[in-house]
């Protein structure tokens, strides 16, 4: 035993000199210190090539797994034995460690990135071949500076990197900005580790730094390197030069699933999962063997069989005479990856409700075909799918119920379609077909019918029985287009024909239609225009009081006055601006330039009268009591002089909301007419309970009177039970004599036509009202 205070220094200085010793001197100093600690001058440390002297008859063997291997010989009394073997014990253990921080250094060199370590205040105590690589920094100017001196940031917190918090966790991960030895910043992927000693206490970091300016080559790097050693996150798996494995770490364990004592002395061959063939193997190991490194994907197999995606990188570790001693590999389980990939793939081309393809993926898939049958001249044709009902549906019940419908009607629509056949949902409840390989146009035709028979079957759903129908377009390649976006939108063109025919049917496109879609879409962009620049006025056909003859109304009616065109008619527009949802903003303009006009004409002092504006469905919500109430209170307007004509399809849904909005106008002292009375499915039972006290005739009934006997009786009932309801009668498009006769003979109380007076503008109307306010048929 070494027990004095003069040996621990002399092992101090020992130990000193064995480890910072180079290869060449290690011998001289073993010598040295070996002489000096047992008080021998002659001798010292014979290689066992080495011829010693035969005086030297103290000696003492250093053997073993220790390198280099020798005898320790010395002139010296047989007594210090003792010493000389104590000394040599510890020698061994020196020599050992020596050889694994060797052993470790070579490991850390092969690394391409850089590997760090530091004590616990951030004083560099390693520096490898990736870090000089990195920093241009050698180790010798780096080992014993404190770690700031790489940073690039001065503002950059110290405390995040050897803080409590950090200490506590065990680990950290960053992105940092770093300065190399030239002055250029780079930004770094910095991962941190602690190290511990064989009590748990932390002694030490490790940083692993990957340059990410690049970062396509610093994703790939990140998945080859990261950290290592026990803390890393990273499966790593040694093997010697046979390829036995003699070290494994813990991440190993957790991602295989083995034990360290389930893998030693075995060969990674027993982790193939089988995917691979033997050739995969030959072009990995031939890399390898040239290079001294391979990195790529390969499928393992997990201890309980499971076979799993792996990132991989293998690199050999050389001695001092370039032979290969060791293989490392480092490696990722990339299942997680994998399996995100293909959640974003199918994100990205399939519908999360229905697992449909979507838009993205039918136009790939569209190309595609349109390839192919341009290559072999062969046919085929788009569907434009438009669900009828969807929306009430999706409203009433709810979007989780419509969710359902549009899932069940997704299915239907699959089995009802050939395997080669594509079908999409593209939004809404919007699907679209692609056939391809049609013998004929007819084809095209016989397959909407069958999506049209899918939907016939009720759909069960909630407790709900629902039904839907569907308007279908269909465009056909290569006669109407050979490109996608145009074919899709010649089918959307189509489908909105097929609609306007009536529910549950299908239409062809034609180059008619695309004419007609063009037209309406130049009147779209128009009405925005002629809303912006005041292209739109009023004029106001007189209603006339058949008893008195007196002028006791009119009807505000929009019209267009195009700067190019001149007057647009309102069959024209009107149509379009309901499609396109601007009959809103005219709606409104209407009501108010019609309430403007109104306040003119009371200041006039002209007689009170009922100044009509006709509502959209669109308009009539529960806020438009509100908003007439503004109106009336901006401009002043008596509610007398302001009459809401409404149409019979408003008052058919939600009949009690509708109830109250009509008893809020109604309370504001605003009169409310039924326009176009007999054309819809008045019900009436609700008729009675609506608050309305003017029926407005259709002008389709009149025409035909008092020739037609089924208009006559039309006219005459809407009349009588008009009056029995105690409402007030005007009837419309009165234009002969003879109809003015017969309504008088019915009693009905109003008339408005051309018999009496086309629309006219305000001026022309102020100026019949000043000239003529009675009239007398």
């Amino acid at each position: 035993m070494l027990d004095h205070d003069d040996d621990v220094s002399r092992c101090a200085a020992l130990c000193a000199a064995i480890l910072d010793a180079g290869e060449e001197g290690l011998v001289g100093e073993l010598s040295r210190v070996a002489g000096d600690f047992i008080g021998a001058r002659e001798g010292g440390y014979f290689l066992l090539d080495k011829e010693i002297p035969a005086y030297l008859t103290l000696r003492v063997e250093l053997l073993g797994e220790v390198e280099p291997a020798g005898v320790f010989a010395f002139a010296a009394p047989p007594n210090a034995i003792v010493r000389l073997k104590a000394l040599v014990e510890l020698v061994r253990v020196l020599l050992r460690r020596r050889q694994t921080e060797r052993r470790q250094a070579q490991i850390l060199d092969q690394i391409h990135d850089s590997v760090i370590t530091m004590d616990l205040t951030g004083f560099i105590t390693g520096w490898n071949k990736g870090a000089e690589r990195i920093f241009g920094y050698t180790a010798a100017e780096a080992i014993g500076r404190h770690v700031l001196f790489l940073y690039a940031d001065e503002d950059e917190n110290e405390d995040d990197l050897l803080g409590d918090v950090f200490l506590e966790q065990g680990g950290h991960k960053m992105e940092v900005r770093r300065r190399r030895k030239s002055g250029e910043v780079f930004w770094a992927s910095l991962s941190l580790s602690l190290v511990h000693d064989q009590r748990g206490n932390a002694v030490g970091l490790i940083g692993y730094l990957v340059d990410i300016t690049d970062r396509l080559e610093s994703e790939q790097r990140l998945r080859l390197h990261a950290r290592i050693f026990d803390h890393s996150e990273e499966a790593i798996l040694i093997t010697d030069a046979q390829e036995r494995i003699v070290s494994v770490n813990p991440a190993f364990c957790r991602i295989t699933g083995y034990l360290a004592e389930e893998v030693l002395g075995q060969t990674p061959r027993v982790f193939q999962s089988g995917r691979h063939p033997s050739s995969f193997y030959e072009t990995m190991w031939g890399a390898i063997h040239a290079t001294g490194r391979w990195q790529g994907e390969i499928w393992d197999k997990r201890k309980s069989g499971e076979e799993f995606p792996q990132w991989s990188s293998i690199s050999a570790v050389r001695n001092s005479a370039g032979e290969v001693t060791h293989y490392f590999s480092i490696f990722t389980d990339i299942t997680e990856r994998k399996r995100s990939e293909e959640q974003i793939h199918h994100l990205a081309y399939f519908d999360s409700l229905t697992g449909l393809p979507n838009r993205s993926q039918f136009f790939n898939l569209l190309d595609r075909a349109l390839l192919d049958a341009k290559r072999d001249g062969s046919e085929g044709a788009v569907l434009f799918v438009d669900l009828n009902r969807f929306k009430p549906i999706n409203d009433t019940l709810g979007h989780d119920v419509g969710d359902l419908l549009l899932k069940e009607v997704g299915q239907r629509f699959r089995s009802a379609l050939r395997e080669s056949d594509l079908v999409a949902r593209i939004g809404g409840d919007e699907f679209v077909v692609s056939l391809s390989d049609m013998t004929n146009s007819a084809h095209a035709g016989g397959v909407a019918l069958k999506l049209l028979d899918a939907l016939d079957a009720p759909f069960i759903l909630q407790g709900q029985e629902l039904r839907v129908g569907a308007s279908i377009g269909i465009s056909l390649y290569p006669e109407d287009a050979m490109a996608t976006e145009t074919l899709l939108r010649y089918a959307d063109i189509a489908m909105y024909r097929a609609k306007q025919r009536g529910d549950n049917g299908f239409a062809y496109y034609s180059h008619e239609m695309n004419q007609r879609s063009l037209d309406r879409l130049k009147i779209e962009a128009g009405l925005r225009k002629a809303l912006e620049q005041g292209e739109l006025l009023l004029h106001y056909q007189p209603k006339l009081e058949l008893e008195s003859g007196r002028v006791v109304g009119a009807e505000a009616l929009v019209r267009w006055q195009h700067p190019d065109r001149g007057m647009v008619p309102p069959g024209e527009f009107i149509p379009v601006a309901e499609e396109s949802g601007l009959i809103v903003r005219i709606g409104d303009w209407v009501l108010e330039a019609a309430c403007i006009q109104a306040r003119c004409w009371l200041d006039a002092d002209m007689p009170v009268m009922r100044v009509a504006v006709n509502l959209s469905a669109r308009q009539f919500t529960p806020g438009l009591a509100g908003k007439v109430r503004d109106l009336l209170n901006r401009h002043q307007l008596p509610a007398a002089w302001l009459e809401l004509e409404i149409t019979e399809s408003m008052l058919m849904h939600s009949a009690e909301e509708v109830i109250t909005m009509m008893d809020e106008l109604v309370g504001l002292g605003v009169s409310l007419s039924l326009d176009d009375f007999g054309t819809g499915y008045s019900s009436l039972s609700y008729l009675k309970r609506f608050p309305i006290e003017t029926l407005k005739i259709d002008r389709s009934f009149i025409e035909g009177t008092p020739g037609d006997s089924d208009d006559c009786a039309i006219t005459s009932t809407i009349i009588s039970m008009a009056k029995q309801l105690k409402h007030r009668v005007i009837a419309e498009g009165v234009e002969t004599a003879d109809q003015v006769a017969f309504l008088k003979t019915l009693g009905c109380e109003e008339i408005q036509g051309y018999i009496f007076s086309p629309p006219l503008s305000a001026g022309k109307f102020e100026a019949l009202m000043r000239e003529s306010p009675t009239f007398m048929l």
